[in-house]
């Protein structure tokens, strides 16, 4: 069941980044048309935007697929760890690609000005962008919503916490993509009422610093799990109430959980058992300690228990 949970989660991963890359790609051509017709460096801002995005996506497609091999000699532990890697180049991706450009045309129109062309095209581009981004966010929203419901958590909570980093890069992108197509409309209009290229070149800035804001949030969310991250207290103790809960054990000396992937946990502990207890018992404690953590936890794949004298 739990073999099948994960892969559901998978093909629900990478459907969702498919969805989005899809949107990205057709969306950053009709920006960078709209942008030349319209002579708007925000519009041209959004078209790096995508651009970043769809580079991004097509990143944690890689990382879905390469995170997903199985465990072998060299990699013991198996490769999920391997989808944070991708994630976090995901994010330097976005802010290299979409908030340099952005950054620079917001600095030269403010500086050069620029001559304000029919924005028409421009317009009915954000229109059409701003719908199939919405359908990605949809689709990446109910995912989350979903997840988030099967470990009984509040949605805001669950996205900052997801180690499943691919939807959550979906999930910000698609919001600051958004968010993005509200400025740059924002300095279509401004430059349109004006006459000032002003408020193109602040829109473009703008979106600049949105695109640094959503790769340092998920550059900072893969490097956490990369180092190494802890479950929530909250579990930890649930997991450690488990052990306790086996015949022979009396206490849980140390508990130390690992986040290896979004359905991958490693887990290991120094048990005490009761004195006098033979070895063929203690064995199947931890058989029984092991089943009960599986069960309860499905995401746990590895559990490592090494039985330790209590210092009492």
């Amino acid at each position: 069941m739990a073999e099948t949970g994960v892969a559901n989660e998978n093909r629900d991963s990478t459907y969702t980044v498919v969805v989005a890359a899809a949107a990205n790609l057709g969306i950053a051509a009709a920006k960078a048309v709209a942008g030349v017709i319209s002579g708007s460096s925000a519009m041209l801002s959004e078209a790096a935007h995508s651009v970043a995005d769809t580079v991004t996506e097509v990143m944690l497609l890689t990382a879905l697929r390469r995170s997903g091999k199985p465990a072998d000699e060299e990699h013991p532990l198996g490769y999920a760890s391997e989808r944070y890697v991708w994630a976090m180049l995901a994010a330097v991706a976005t802010f290299v690609g979409g908030a340099v450009f952005s950054f620079y045309d917001g600095v030269h129109t403010l500086v050069q000005g620029e001559e304000l062309g029919d924005p028409l095209v421009s317009y009915v581009v954000l229109g059409v962008a701003f719908v199939l981004e919405g359908f990605s966010l949809r689709t990446a929203v109910r995912q989350v919503r979903a997840e988030a419901e099967r470990v009984d958590a509040p949605f805001g909570r669950y996205l900052r916490r997801t180690p499943d980093t691919t939807v959550k890069a979906v999930v910000m992108e698609d919001s600051a993509a958004l968010t993005g197509l509200m400025l740059a409309a924002g300095g279509l209009l401004g430059g349109q009422l004006t006459g000032s290229g002003v408020w193109d070149g602040v829109a473009s800035l703008l979106i600049g610093c949105l695109l640094v804001y959503v790769a340092w949030v998920l550059g900072r969310s893969n490097a956490e799990l990369l180092v190494g991250r802890a479950l929530p207290p909250r579990t930890r103790d649930a997991m450690r109430e488990e052990l306790l809960a086996v015949e022979h054990v009396v206490g849980v000396l140390d508990l130390t959980t690992l986040i290896q992937g979004p359905d991958e946990i490693l887990v290991a502990a120094k048990v005490d058992f009761r004195n006098m207890v033979s070895a063929e018992q203690v064995e199947l404690a931890c058989e029984a300690a092991e089943r009960r953590l599986r069960e309860r936890f499905p995401a746990v794949r590895r559990v490592y228990l090494d039985p330790t004298p209590g210092r009492g």
